[in-house]
């Protein structure tokens, strides 16, 4: 096995840990390592990560070596489809992104009202995606059909799926994502202030990040 992919991942979950995003044994992780793919294991704690929990997949999914892969396997391997510039999948139960999951979106292509500049430049626009029971494999169908560009999902009444160019571009963004969804449910009994059409298409352009123009823009402010 790689070791530096095992220790990345196994790193990856402590920080996730210490951020308070995996309860339990709850979420998952993986990296693509060379034409396969490393995933932490069914029951597997993201905090006690060693090389008797991560199983290997090829990259339609198919196991090939290793624990038992999680049952959330077809979301990574959605991401994967996606693009092939995602080196890894972080899917998590964190507390903000669940709740906001059992909301309305703001949008048809995110689900996260725009409300600071960081949710922009670091995630970018997250849909929300279908119900579908844990471990369903029409969810890696969801996210590979996406009809947006993206680079995070929340799925309705579960939580968050993110993808990164590298494990630790995964954990900055799966706790950029719960912030955003944190800040999105402190002020939604407030009348709040969204960024404008022209601010939020300023810092994607800059910054690279997915966002599709919707008719649905904050009004221009002084």
């Amino acid at each position: 096995m790689n070791r530096s992919a095992l220790d990345g991942l196994a790193a990856a979950g402590r920080r996730l840990i210490e951020a308070g995003l995996s309860p339990g044994s709850s979420g998952n992780m993986s990296v693509r390592d060379a034409d396969s793919i490393l995933i932490t294991g069914t029951g597997v704690e993201l905090g006690r990560i060693d090389e008797r929990s991560l199983a290997r997949l090829t990259m339609d999914g198919t196991h090939v070596g290793g624990a038992k892969a999680s049952k959330e396997a077809p979301l990574h391997v959605g991401f994967y489809r996606r693009d092939a510039g995602f080196g890894a999948v972080i899917h998590v139960h964190s507390p903000h992104a669940v709740a906001l999951s059992c909301m309305t979106p703001w949008a048809d292509h995110n689900a996260v009202a725009p409300l600071t500049p960081y949710f922009v430049m670091r995630v970018g626009q997250t849909p929300l995606l279908p119900y579908r029971h844990p471990g369903d494999a029409t969810l890696g169908v969801d996210v590979y059909e996406a009809p947006w560009p993206m680079r995070a999902a929340l799925l309705a009444n579960h939580g968050a799926v993110v993808a990164g160019s590298d494990i630790d571009d995964a954990v900055d963004r799966a706790i950029e994502l719960e912030e955003a969804c944190r800040i999105v449910l402190l002020t939604d009994p407030l009348q709040r202030v969204e960024l404008t059409a022209g601010q939020i298409e300023e810092l994607a352009q800059r910054w690279g990040s997915p966002w599709t123009p919707s008719a649905r823009a904050a009004p221009q402010r002084l």
